[in-house]
């Protein structure tokens, strides 16, 4: 809560003459401090423009670098075009023997693996005639069976084309068995001597790295890069590909396709401030340049400095002045030594105001750091030990007793030795029910309905296990099934009731247990009652107290579920006994109705 502050006056002093020398002082400052403020800012935006314009002449002559690459690469498609031999190899004339045909392969891959002899970059140069024939630069070449040609992207881009090169994104070429090369592909499709039969495809695969090494030497200062794309907006090449891969890295590829070729933008986020400049290629990529403004307007901070410095110069700082910030400063430092007795006597809720932030105003928000953190804290404190209390409770919750679960198997066995096979049937499954309700952890409330069926199948088993010493009435009403309610809430009662209550009634009346369901308001109350032995008071306010009687046959105790009400639904819900000797005892369950 923020104290109320009284204005403090701009100008303390007694003397007119010294408050208009401050006047004048401040005025000056000002002053200086707007045209310096201006001037900065011209000369950093002009010293951007100057970098924008040094971008894209950079962008221009990898455009140009990768324009030649590529009109080599056209070339070398027209070289096939041209050739005699490509062009009789894939026409429909038909060849007088294997022989024949043979000095034609050789003589087309001769002359491809000429042309890779000269070009390292080039991973290999392949023709497929649509007569079904097919070359390469190899002498020997097996065509992978698992790839179809007609479905290749290059394929299907220069048949499109119709004589047109055209050039592909990086992708893996599988066309060879057992190879597989991430390249880019140049392709395009080949036409007989009249120029209008289509023949065939010419294809030239070129690595990958090659671009890289024409990209990777681009000096755009520390932080600058170059990356490409096609015209879907599909990354041909980045410098951080793995990151852009794994999503660990994104780029304005929406402005970068936005934004027409030789354009610049400015993007302003966690990273920086960086320029992209923006130059298209003839044949569908688009190639970015990216620079860090700090990196490239080095004089930045020296411009920066320099004005500061000589705006420092021509303001002469009256004397009178020092008296004023004394005082401004002296009532801040007063204000915070208040607000720390405050805390000092437990007022955790208090912030001093901050009017400057100079090294006093530093003070005070790191003092309303302080105060905050250490409320934090202590509410997290108290945080967690309610959850800890809570985890407690679940881990008790989650415990299966071994007793019940030794004398239920028991109980089984008896039954198979004397050939109840349905009672067998019966009484496994209500366990199994039994124990798949208690093991569960997805959720800590479950319908009503829910906790019914598992007082049922627990129910069940005891009564088989206990013949007619046990009878037991279920009377919920059918309108509150659907309201929500603890897991394993009716069960330690119950189980409370049997063990403590009426298991030990031999030659008296059968034991009776009657549970009853109802919605009292905005709430939902159950009622757990026997006709067993009964507690005096004191016994009944030991069992609310702590886990009393025999742990073995307990289970988790009527005080954890008491607390566990009162835990996920306040302290005014939770559980009353009423009891009296040789009468029995009805314990009354109250939760809030739960949709």
């Amino acid at each position: 809560m923020l104290k109320k502050r009284f204005p403090i006056p701009l100008f303390p002093l007694k003397s007119i003459q010294s408050n208009i020398s401050l006047a004048f002082s401040l005025l000056i400052l000002a002053a200086i401090v707007l045209t310096s403020l201006v001037s900065f800012q011209v000369s950093v935006t002009t010293v951007e423009k100057n970098s924008k314009g040094y971008i894209e002449e950079i962008i221009k002559q990898v455009n140009l670098n990768i324009q030649s690459y590529v009109d080599n690469m056209e070339n070398i498609s027209l070289l096939a075009l041209t050739n005699k031999d490509v062009k009789y190899y894939i026409s429909d004339n038909s060849f007088i023997s294997a022989e024949d045909r043979r000095t034609y392969e050789k003589q087309i891959s001769d002359l491809f693996q000429a042309i890779l002899y000269t070009r390292k970059d080039i991973a290999s140069i392949m023709v497929f005639g649509y007569n079904g024939r097919f070359v390469s630069d190899r002498r020997i070449t097996s065509l992978n069976p698992n790839t179809k040609l007609q479905e290749q992207e290059w394929y299907q881009m220069a048949r499109a084309a119709g004589g047109k090169s055209v050039v592909t994104s990086p992708h893996v070429q599988s066309l060879i068995k057992n190879e597989y090369r991430w390249v880019v592909s140049l392709s395009r499709e080949l036409k007989s001597t009249d120029g209008i039969t289509a023949e065939g495809v010419f294809l030239v695969d070129l690595n990958l790295n090659v671009i890289n090494d024409i990209c990777s030497n681009i000096n755009l200062g520390k932080k600058g890069y170059v990356f490409i794309v096609d015209k879907n907006g599909n990354i041909v090449y980045h410098p951080q590909q793995q990151l852009i891969d794994s999503h660990l890295r994104t780029e304005q590829i929406t402005k970068v396709l936005q934004a027409s070729s030789g354009d610049s933008f400015i993007v302003d986020n966690e990273e920086g401030k960086r320029i992209y400049s923006v130059q298209d290629t003839n044949f569908g990529w688009r190639i970015v340049g990216v620079a860090n403004t700090d990196d490239l307007i080095t004089s930045k901070s020296d411009l920066r400095n320099s004005i500061i410095l000589y705006s420092l110069y021509g303001l002469v700082i009256p004397v009178l002045i020092s008296i004023w910030l004394s005082h401004r400063l002296l009532m801040p430092i007063k204000e915070l030594q208040s607000d720390m007795k405050q805390v000092e006597k437990g007022n955790f809720n208090i912030q001093t105001e901050i009017r400057q932030m100079n090294e006093i105003g530093q003070l005070g928000r790191s003092f309303n750091l302080m105060v905050s953190r250490t409320k934090f804290l202590m509410e997290e404190t108290i945080a967690n030990q309610e959850n800890k209390r809570k985890s407690e409770l679940l881990l008790l919750q989650s415990q299966i007793n071994p007793h019940f679960l030794y004398n239920t198997l028991d109980s089984i066995v008896w039954m198979a030795e004397q050939k109840q096979h349905e009672e067998v049937v019966l009484m496994t499954s209500a366990l199994a029910k039994l124990f798949r309700a208690s093991i569960t952890k997805d959720q800590e409330l479950v319908p009503i309905q829910v906790e019914i069926e598992h007082i049922t199948n627990y129910l069940l088993i005891q009564k088989m296990r206990y013949n007619d010493e046990l009878n037991y009435v279920i009377d919920i009403d059918d309108a509150i099934h659907s309201y929500k309610t603890l897991k394993i809430l009716l069960q330690p009662l119950v189980e409370n009731a049997i063990y403590h209550g009426i298991r030990n009634m031999y030659g008296m009346e059968d034991g009776m247990i009657t549970i009853r369901g109802r919605q009292s308001g905005d709430q939902v109350v159950f009622e757990v009652e026997d006709n067993g032995h009964g507690m005096t008071p004191e016994q009944q306010g030991r069992l609310l107290l702590s886990n009393t009687g025999d742990s073995r046959t307990q289970g988790i105790g009527i005080r954890n579920v008491n607390e566990r009400i009162k835990l996920y639904f306040g302290h005014e819900y939770g559980i009353q006994i009423k009891s009296e000797i040789e009468e029995g005892t009805c314990i009354t369950i109250t939760i809030p109705k739960l949709d």
